[in-house]
């Protein structure tokens, strides 16, 4: 397994944007989404609108795989 991120692209509300994610995180991303009923770039887009501004994007959405592993979710 590797640590380095990987990046990929993912659109929000129409518009193109990159996303830098260890692999496990992104595995984990997809589970989620499915687990929800949704696309990644769905979910990408709800976590996005939540997120504010303190957080980076990939950092949003790997607090909210974790907090939905912990059971728990982050808004």
């Amino acid at each position: 397994m590797t640590a380095r991120p990987v990046k990929h692209s993912l659109t929000l509300r129409g518009h193109r944007t990159s996303v830098s994610l260890e692999a496990p995180f992104w595995e984990a991303f997809r589970a989620v989404a499915a687990d929800e009923g949704k696309g990644i770039n769905e979910l990408a887009a709800e976590i996005d609108e939540a997120r504010g501004v303190s957080a980076g994007l990939a950092s949003a959405i790997r607090v909210y795989v974790l907090a939905h592993y912990r059971g728990h979710r982050e808004s």
